[in-house]
């Protein structure tokens, strides 16, 4: 500890271009050197004479860092010195410590916690060097504590879930060779050999379409590329489950909630017979309220018959590559190569939106693999329920399907891998570990990256077989380019290895061929032009797609309760993503209706955040009286906007629909409502349009409702003013429409 005193004192004595040189080059410059008074012979170092031999120092690099005794010239130099005595003893001591002491500040904390100087004399030279060391390792250590607490990783039960180090089960519940693979779907499925005809009728020949109908369902368009696999047919059959899943399969209580038993099997059998044939899924009538929970329980099922299927495969093939092996030794010639995997281990992705939908799913998992007599050991359990648990708090007075929706903890930035073996599982696991990877968009895009990045990682996703789109309404409102993000990086060739067994490996794998294979399935309870691009463009399922279309005969405008005159007016537009159109017929022929000061209390809903800003800024150009909330916007903003909102302080009030999704705030004092764009989701017209009796201002027969919409708003019209009508106000002549609602409750 004295020696360490006294080098401080001697750090402060030094001028700060002294220290600025200690600190950028770890040495005191020869200039300062304190040297005796007799002079000394200077020793030359001979240096390499040109960069010509560049190569040969690249080649030896190695081996002369390897030398532990290797001085620089600058050392050699020092030993040519006489050391002074008395005060001056050992400045080249004192200038290493000199090193420690500024570089090494939080190394001073590290070594009081140990109790260690380390202060001999023997390793001066090497101090700074080991001193730098230990730093970097002890803030990385630190980093990797501080991580850790976010994204856990579960590395200690490894080894009891690899698959390359198990076999088949005592009881053989893991063995495939009772199966009947002709007849199980998945085997067709992954066992089928595209030819290049196959793959040119897949990427650019015509799908025909065909249509057929089911009891639960409803109306099913079926496209498939290939005419070997046939259509959907009317016959429905349940697919063959695993061993383990046959018990839960048969208990209509693992599947259903709070539905009547009878109703709820009869629509998931459909489902899973639909999810059976391997077709990618679109079913745009996932609502939470009625069947979110049945479809949840469908899809962990199928997902899990598939996992235990897959792992099975491999299990018995390890038991019979064992075999072969030992039989090898004998003289016996090895049989057929046994080809049952992927590039990496991962089969089957769920995205979903919040923490609290991966609960539901872990505990029908658990569920599902529970039998009589045995229960699942699952690993890490109390870390996930503490990490995945509820932790929303219950707002009063909203809608139903608000509740349903933000159930439990709503955070959206998490990802975890799981691992499945016989009845055990294990949460945490590792990707390059794992079966199943539950994720949000959000979570993955941060592991994924963009180009350009040093740690991005997305060979995980290579020989991936099952896509699963949990509530894929729920990522519009969310961010839908995360969502596009992980499309792209789909089954994409693997950069690296990750010590795959390539002798085991499926040749369609090899081939990149596996987005052909995998199954996508889509849930969601609004029909969008943007989700159903998903399976059209990203989505070459060679089985083909299955999409429950069925038509609305009622509309959500007869659930508006006020007395209100509604005027769709229709404008003409060239595509979809053409937002100029909607923003100069608005501008033309919509605003100036309501600038006058009479048509006050007018409320703007627009769907789009980019056209919220877009209108925005116009109107901050033209100096309108208007007060906006958004999404982005705080507390004491939304506040203030409403208050000077329904005093009439201010004239309009932009209100954006991801605001509403996800706050449902009652707007007092709206008297005049226009829509910029129909709403997403149906439900939210009639909401908007039940405000204006909350706030008790003006007469009901000056309240008005303008809508705007044009041809490729079929669906969002459809939902809301019924299929017929809409069709009607499509192919019309006219391009204004009046609908008045109420009528009765105010007469």
């Amino acid at each position: 500890m004295g020696k360490r005193r006294n080098n401080k004192q001697l750090l402060t004595s030094l001028s700060k271009k002294q220290k600025k040189h200690l600190k950028e080059f770890g040495e005191v410059h020869p200039f300062d050197d304190v040297v005796s008074e007799k002079s000394e012979r200077t020793q030359v170092v001979e240096l390499v004479p040109s960069p010509e031999h560049s190569d040969a120092e690249a080649e030896h690099l190695d081996e002369e860092e390897d030398e532990p005794e290797e001085k620089t010239a600058y050392q050699k130099l020092l030993t040519t010195l006489n050391r002074p005595s008395g005060d001056d003893h050992s400045e080249e001591e004192t200038t290493d410590d000199e090193e420690e002491e500024d570089l090494g500040v939080e190394e001073n904390s590290v070594d009081k916690e140990d109790g260690n100087d380390d202060d001999d004399d023997g390793e001066e030279e090497e101090e700074p060097e080991d001193s730098g060391v230990v730093l970097t390792q002890a803030s990385e250590s630190e980093k990797v504590v501080h991580e850790g607490g976010e994204d856990f990783i579960d590395k200690e039960h490894e080894s009891q879930f690899c698959l390359e180090g198990n076999l088949i089960g005592e009881r053989g519940q893991e063995d495939i060779g009772d199966v009947d693979q002709d007849n199980d779907m998945y085997f067709q499925h992954f066992g089928t050999e595209l030819s290049e005809d196959d793959m040119q009728k897949i990427t650019l020949g015509t799908k025909p379409n065909t249509q057929i109908k089911w009891p639960k369902m409803g109306s099913l368009f079926c496209t498939t590329p290939l005419e070997t696999f046939g259509a959907l047919s009317s016959h429905k059959d349940l697919p063959a489950f695993h061993k383990l899943l046959e018990t839960s399969c048969s208990n209509t209580k693992t599947l259903n909630s709070k539905e009547e038993a009878e109703e709820t099997s009869a629509f998931q059998f459909e489902l899973l017979a639909l999810m059976g044939t391997y077709k990618d899924l679109y079913y745009p009538e996932n609502c939470p309220l009625k069947v979110g929970s049945q479809v949840r329980s469908a899809y962990c099922l199928h997902a899990l018959n598939h996992v235990l299927k897959a792992n099975s495969l491999v299990l018995t093939h390890n038991a019979q590559l064992r075999e072969q092996q030992q039989e090898a030794k004998k003289g016996a010639e090895l049989e057929h190569e046994l080809r049952d995997q992927g590039l990496t281990r991962p089969k089957v992705l769920i995205l979903v939106p919040f923490r609290g939908v991966v609960l539901q799913i872990i505990h029908i998992l658990i569920s599902l693999l529970e039998s009589k007599g045995k229960k699942v050991v699952v690993s890490n359990k109390k870390r996930f329920k503490d990490e995945y648990g509820n932790d929303s708090d219950t707002k009063p007075n909203r809608p139903d399907d608000y509740h349903a929706i933000f159930l439990g903890n709503v955070d959206d930035h998490f990802r975890m891998g799981i691992s499945i073996i016989r009845n055990s599982m294990r949460l945490y696991a590792p990707f390059y570990s794992s079966d199943i990877i539950i994720a949000s968009p959000l979570g993955l895009r941060t592991v994924l990256g963009v180009e350009g990045e040093f740690n991005r990682d997305f060979d995980f996703l290579s020989s991936i077989e099952m896509l699963i789109v949990d509530q894929a309404d729920v990522f519009l409102m969310q961010n839908w380019e995360h969502v596009l993000h992980v499309m792209k990086h789909m089954n994409l060739q693997p950069l690296e290895s990750h010590g795959v067994d390539f002798s085991r490996v499926r040749m369609w794998n090899l081939n990149n061929l596996a987005q052909h294979y995998r199954q996508t399935l889509v849930f969601s309870s609004i029909q969008d032009p943007q989700i159903s691009n998903i399976l059209s463009k990203q989505c070459a399922n060679y089985r083909g797609q299955v999409s429950v279309k069925n038509i609305p005969k009622t509309g959500s405008i007869c659930q508006v309760l006020v007395q209100l005159p509604h005027v769709f007016q229709m404008f003409s537009s060239d595509s979809f993503i053409n937002h100029n159109a909607r923003f100069q017929y608005f501008v033309d022929k919509v605003l100036p209706q309501y600038r006058d000061s009479v048509m006050s209390h007018t409320l703007v809903y627009i769907p789009s955040y980019f056209d919220y800003v877009r209108l925005r800024n116009y109107m901050k150009k033209q100096e309108m009286n208007f007060a906006s909330v958004c999404e982005y916007s705080s507390k004491s903003e939304v506040n203030r906007a409403r208050h000077f909102f329904m005093n009439g302080d201010k004239q309009f009030m932009l209100y954006t629909e991801r605001f509403h999704f996800y706050k449902r705030y009652v707007i007092k004092g709206i008297q005049n409502l226009v829509f910029y764009g129909l709403p997403s989701f149906p439900h939210f017209y009639s909401e908007v349009c039940n405000m204006l009796a909350a706030g008790g201002q003006g007469e009901v027969t000056s309240w008005t409702c303008t809508a705007l919409y044009s041809r490729f708003d079929a669906h969002k019209l459809s939902a809301i003013t019924g299929a017929q009508r809409a069709g009607q106000m499509l192919h019309s002549n006219k391009s204004v429409h009046l609908f008045i609602t109420g009528e009765d409750q105010a007469s």
